[in-house]
Order: structure tokens, then C-alpha cells, then sequence
């Protein structure tokens, strides 16, 4: 794997086997069979280094990168899809993406700081950890930050609150709830039991 410029490249080796013995035996030397498939060509067997398709993979599914293949053709590509088994990396399937169309993606949040809700007994919790944008490849990010150190608690994040890159439009349903910051119930529960027992002794103290 190299980076040209902005662009990462990942190489790519044509495939020939298919059948499972084969697949171990590539799996075992450190390669990944996969597929890549797109509008201008028919779908091709490959497979690609382990190491560098994993370290790809962090941001390969927003942000596009190169496939170069052996026969020296580069085709601008995302992960569509990972398969793993006992935390190993064992089929991937690349597709192609034309840098001119916008696309619609699955993006990580992001969540930076600490609410100060959670300093006074509340608790973060989040409904969301991912939205569905859209824009052009090359505007797309690789996460989406957003500060919660704000967040009080009963105060709650939806979709429409993240602020999104320049050109890049969201697909997820502008109220989805995305955080909040609540206070557990038994927490409740048990302050009214504390209460309510405080209330008996007092009680009993004004009879005595």
C-alpha cells in the first residue's frame, strides 16, 4: 500500500483460484481473496495484503482510494463489504466509484469530550454510532466529529445537530436521536426510597 499525493493506492494480484483449499492456503501465506466489481468492467478476482487492506479498511468504506491492479489499470474503488472469522479479515469486495457521481455512504460518529451531565450522577448514553450521508467521493470524511461536552443532562443529540463537511448532505432522518444524557432509574428509584424512608423517621421521631 502506498499514498500518492491525497490517494491511497492499494496493489491487487488477479486470482485464479476459487475453490477452498486454495482460499486457506492464500489466507494462510497472508492475502485476502476478494472481488471488484463496477459499471465499466466485468467483476474480477484478486486478492490483496492482509495488513494493508486492514489498515485501508479504517477509512475505506467513506473515503476512496485506488485499486491498482497488475495489469497497471487503476480503478478509484470503496469497500463494499468485509468478511471476517475469528477476528481475521477473509473476503473483501471492492467497487467501483466514479469521482464525478455523489454516493451514499455509511459514516462513523465521532464523539469528542465528555458531557458534563455525566458529572452530577447523569449517564451518556448513545442510540447512534453511524449516519448515511451523500456527496462526491472525494468530499466525503472519514468520521464525523461531534463535541458532546455540552450535553446536560435530559439534553439530547439528533442527526440535525452534527455539522457536516462542505458538499456532503445527510440522508439519516434529521430527527434521529443520536445521544442523550439520562439518569438511571434505579438511581431514581432508589433516591424516592431514601426520601420515603427519611419522611418514616422523621415520623416516628415526632411521635416519640
Amino acid at each position: 500500500m502506498k499514498s500518492n499525493g491525497k490517494t491511497v493506492q492499494l496493489t491487487a494480484e488477479h486470482r485464479t483460484e476459487n475453490k477452498g483449499a486454495a482460499l486457506a492456503t492464500l489466507r494462510k501465506s497472508g492475502r485476502v481473496p476478494g472481488v471488484v466489481y463496477g459499471p465499466s468492467f466485468d467483476s474480477v478476482a484478486v486478492h490483496v495484503d492482509e495488513k494493508d487492506v486492514t489498515r485501508v479498511a479504517r477509512t475505506g468504506r467513506s473515503e476512496l482510494f485506488e485499486l491498482q491492479l497488475k495489469d497497471g489499470k487503476k480503478v478509484p474503488v470503496l469497500i463494499k463489504d468485509m468478511q471476517k472469522k475469528n477476528d481475521h479479515l477473509i473476503h473483501v469486495d471492492f467497487i467501483q466509484i466514479s469521482k464525478n457521481k455523489s454516493i451514499q455512504v455509511t459514516i462513523p460518529i465521532d464523539f469528542q469530550g465528555t458531557a458534563k451531565g455525566t458529572k452530577t450522577g447523569g449517564v451518556l448514553q448513545t442510540q447512534e454510532t453511524e449516519v448515511v450521508v451523500e456527496g462526491l467521493p472525494n468530499d466525503l470524511p472519514a468520521s464525523i466529529e461531534v463535541d458532546i461536552s455540552g450535553l446536560d443532562i435530559g439534553d439530547k443529540l439528533s442527526a440535525s445537530d452534527l455539522k457536516l463537511p462542505k458538499g456532503v448532505t445527510l440522508v439519516s432522518s434529521e430527527e434521529m436521536l443520536i445521544a442523550s444524557v439520562t439518569v438511571l432509574r434505579a438511581a431514581e428509584t432508589n433516591t424516592g426510597e431514601d426520601t420515603d424512608a427519611s419522611a418514616e423517621e422523621t415520623a416516628e421521631s415526632t411521635e416519640e
